[in-house]
């Protein structure tokens, strides 16, 4: 699986509350950065919905 390395949320705070997010092969996945084991994982077509409703 090719990874584009994680990418930290421009909104995240110092204070540890920080989300990242990964291209992986047609998919997005998004993890805490306080515990990165976890992850959700989005098909790309649903993550750019997901995004384009966010940022009205």
């Amino acid at each position: 699986m090719r990874r584009t390395g994680w990418v930290k949320s421009s909104r995240s705070h110092a204070n540890g509350n920080c989300v990242e997010v990964a291209a992986e092969a047609g998919t997005v996945a998004v993890r805490d950065s306080k515990d990165p084991g976890p992850r959700l994982r989005f098909e790309a077509p649903a993550w750019r919905a997901f995004l384009g409703s966010v940022t009205r």
